[in-house]
């Protein structure tokens, strides 16, 4: 049983240290920063690729490699695990981070490409390559300044259906 627990984490916003306190998931488990930042940037090329071909099978495969990622399942993730290799072979340090963000950041691309595939099936042409183009833009973060959205989409999402619960 995987136990998640809650606590006010500081987050660095900027180049200029500055930091907010905001609630995220907190596991307790360890995971390279580095390895999933390289994960972010082979989403990231296969986002590129399905909104410069068009070609449906793109993000039905992201959409899987997610929800293993989000689930527990990344020894079954053909992302995570060319990332290891690349990060391997690019000698990049181990740099420890809490796992449970990075995994609701995963469940948040899960439901983004899973969002991709329906409209696409649908012929909603339009919205399809707006999703995909927000996946890119959250896998660039990620991938070129570590930027985590994960824990922004919780605090955020708490605070709503806080209010939305409580009706304040």
């Amino acid at each position: 049983m995987i136990k998640i627990i809650f606590v006010q984490c500081p987050v660095n916003l900027n180049a200029d240290n500055m930091n907010n306190n905001i609630s995220c998931p907190v596991d307790h488990v360890k995971v390279n920063e580095n390895k999933i930042r390289v994960v972010a940037l082979l989403v990231l090329l296969c986002a590129l690729a399905y909104l410069g071909t068009g070609m449906q099978i793109i993000p039905v495969l992201l959409t899987i490699d997610f929800l293993l990622r989000s689930t527990g399942l990344e020894k079954y993730s053909v992302l995570a695990s060319l990332a290891g290799i690349i990060a391997n072979a690019a000698n990049l340090k181990v740099k420890p981070v809490d796992r449970a963000p990075k995994r609701f950041a995963a469940w948040v691309g899960f439901v983004f490409m899973a969002a991709v595939c329906l409209v696409d099936i649908l012929g909603m042409h339009t919205t399809a390559p707006v999703l995909a183009t927000i996946v890119c833009v959250f896998a660039a973060l990620e991938s070129f300044v570590a930027f985590c959205a994960g824990c922004y989409v919780y605090h955020y999402g708490v605070k709503v259906l806080g209010i939305l619960k409580n009706g304040n």
